[in-house]
């Protein structure tokens, strides 16, 4: 496998790209991506552009010649036995039937509306909100299935914050979101305007006061992603207690949804369930119908008129990202396809797209990937032999899966209908509630994905200690069987490094490598890991991207992900030099092998993003800015200044011992 990946036909670089008026010492995200920044206009349609977004379009163009190759069924209501071809089709035609959505404006919702005015207890209410949940509308809280924490042999239902409009409750009390409130509320009473709702104008007062004193009580993004605080398994009758306004029995009925089911459930943010339901009480029915009616709305607007789902999108897309044009619509389609029948189109795009000799050369880098960190963990100055041990052994647990499922989703329950758009989203909604609840009390199954082939990312499951690879990342820049190892480890090697760090990052190091919530670690390692994060926090407070006003990165929100990056690069690197079996490093086009590494890594960070998206993503995204992905890792890198020779006074220099080295 080493002499395979080693195989030298290009060195990845495209050295006119390169920006000689930017040294890397000084920023290296731009010596490599400034010529592409200069030229490149964010298109109309995307909030930011990059490397993922072009392989995300060229994916979704692969997806669209798969579904129109297949021709559409005649209108009308399909067999849950049609061949899942017909059925792809069939969604696809619906959403892409320009002229019936028109002319029904929003008809297809107007009796849930009419519904909800009737309305006339809190009682009656709960019901409504638990019937509308089942076909895919938001509820009172965020609820999905995954393993327990606890017990990662059982399915468990995790009960979450949920019932706001906006991005983040933060979005309802920072003074620099008073604009945004603002454009929120007129986006509320226009969109009920069109909807055909009278006394638009009250109703969304009322659905925006609501929603500000349901976020009142919500966890900011930092806490939320604490998986010990989240970590609060409650019985049935537990949940009820700190609910006693929301009854449980008469929701989950409505809802449809079996009460043994939530025997045991994860209320991740007690207090947020707790603040939400204190508000159902008679005296706030009229906002909760206006709240309801705006969650309707707001949950179908894609769906409707282009009138109505033009609207949504000038304040869901341009307001709060910048983007100033809608998707075209074939695009928007595919998204509604691939989020109906993901796998069956991700069936097909294997089949046509996926190069086997590609997974085969990716067991190969894991494998280099894996044993770096074994290496390294062996090599720990700061970590015990017991913890080590310990490490080791989640290191030997985890599983990688690569490209495609080994066993497809059934779609069988699912009856398209090319006439109905809404409805073939809200029947598309039913099934997967009902798939979703189905896992809790069986097996826990190994086999499932939680990302289509197609998708352009990648990710790691703690619960089940697995890294997962999409078919769709393994192309350039991030992978090519053709190019030179230096480079496809410093793009998908580091991706892989990244992604198993997850397991070994603030949040994934707390489980164990059964996917246990436990503490493994010793109270003098927890608090040497720690004093390194705690570096790493202070380092990425003090950064602020471009366009984004001033307004800092959050250190402790994104310390997770740049544990990630910064792991993933160092052990990609070492993982490189280990797969060079001692011999030395080629120089092709001029490049070393260091330089060619390092390059690629910040190749495959290639991005632009609009200023108000730049802002979202600081506010909300546990992810660091693009070029601080690229810069920040390498400043902490001992190999990069050794590659490039930096020196103080280099804007990338970092003295070796502020340097950060934790894996």
């Amino acid at each position: 496998m080493t002499e395979a990946i080693n195989e030298v036909l290009s060195s990845g670089i495209d050295l006119a790209e390169l920006d000689p008026s930017i040294r890397p010492q000084d920023d290296l995200f731009r010596h490599v991506n400034g010529k592409w920044i200069a030229r490149t206009e964010i298109p109309a349609d995307k909030a930011r552009y990059g490397s993922f977004a072009v392989l995300a379009e060229n994916a979704e163009e692969a997806v669209r010649n798969i579904i129109t190759g297949t021709e559409a069924p005649a209108a009308g209501a399909l067999a849950a036995d049609a061949p899942e071809a017909d059925k792809v089709a069939a969604l696809y035609a619906s959403f892409m039937d320009v002229d019936r959505a028109d002319a029904l404006g929003a008809a297809p919702i107007a009796g849930d509306i009419d519904r909800v005015l009737a309305v006339s207890s809190v009682s009656e209410l709960i019901a409504l909100v638990g019937e509308l949940e089942r076909q895919g509308l938001g509820g009172f809280a965020g609820m999905f299935v995954d393993n327990d924490p606890g017990d990662p042999s059982r399915y468990i239902i995790f009960v979450m914050q949920g019932g706001i409009g906006l991005p983040d409750e933060s979005y309802y009390r920072e003074d620099q979101f008073a604009e945004v409130r603002d454009q929120y509320r007129a986006h509320i009473e226009r969109m009920l305007t069109l909807a055909g709702v009278a006394d638009a104008a009250r109703l969304a007062e009322l659905a925006y006061d609501l929603e500000r004193r349901i976020a009142a009580s919500h966890w900011d993004k930092v806490a939320s992603r604490d998986i010990q605080k989240l970590y609060n398994l409650r019985t049935f009758e537990g949940l009820q207690e700190i609910t006693p306004q929301l009854d449980w029995r008469a929701y989950l009925g409505a809802m449809g949804a079996p009460e043994e089911a939530f025997a045991e459930v994860v209320v991740g943010q007690p207090e947020a369930i707790a603040g939400l339901a204190g508000l159902l009480v008679e005296d706030e029915l009229g906002a909760w119908r206006a709240w309801l009616i705006w969650s309707i709305v707001r949950g179908s607007a894609a769906l409707l008129s282009q009138e109505i789902s033009r609207a949504n999108f000038e304040f869901y897309g341009t307001a709060l990202t910048g983007a100033t044009e809608q998707r075209e619509r074939w695009r928007r389609g595919v998204s509604f396809v691939e989020g109906a029948m993901g796998e069956a189109v991700g069936r097909i795009y294997v089949e046509k797209h996926f190069d086997e000799d590609a997974k085969a050369a990716m067991d190969g880098l894991v494998e280099h990937l894996i044993e770096a960190y074994r290496d390294s963990i062996q090599q720990l100055d700061w970590m015990s032999p017991d913890t080590k041990v310990r490490a080791l052994e989640k290191l030997d647990k985890f599983t990688p899966k690569i490209g495609y499922p080994v066993k497809w989703r059934d779609y069988s329950a699912i009856a398209a209908d090319s006439g109905d758009l809404l409805g073939n989203s809200r029947q598309v909604a039913e099934y997967e509630f009902n798939r979703e609840l189905g896992k809790v009390g069986k097996p826990i199954d190994r086999d499932e994905w939680f990302m289509t082939p197609q998708t352009v990312n990648a990710y790691y499951n703690p619960g089940f200690n697995e890294i997962v690879f999409p078919a769709a990342i393994l192309q350039p820049p991030f992978f090519d069987k053709n190019t030179d190892a230096a480079a496809n480890f410093g793009a998908i090697g580091a991706v892989i490094g990244h992604e198993i760090g997850h397991g070994f990052d603030d949040q994934g190091s707390r489980y164990d490598g059964d996917g246990k919530l436990t503490d493994w670690w010793s109270e003098e390692d927890r608090a040497a890991f720690e004093q390194r994060t705690g570096a790493l926090i202070g380092q990425y407070n003090a950064l602020s991207p471009e366009g984004a006003d001033g307004q800092p990165v959050n250190g402790e929100l994104t310390i997770g992900e740049n544990i990630g990056d910064l792991g993933g690069l160092a052990i990609a690197w070492k993982a490189y030099l280990r797969s060079l079996a001692g011999a030395e490093s080629p120089v092709i086009d001029g490049l070393t092998g260091a330089e060619r590494f390092f390059l690629s890594w910040s190749q495959a960070w290639q991005q632009k993003s609009r200023p108000e998206e730049t802002v979202r993503l600081l506010t909300i995204d546990p992810h660091s800015p693009n070029e601080f992905r690229c810069n920040q890792i390498v400043a902490n890198l001992d190999a990069f200044h050794e590659a490039y020779n930096t020196k103080p006074g280099d804007k990338l220099w970092l003295d070796p011992e502020q340097r950060v080295s934790i894996w």
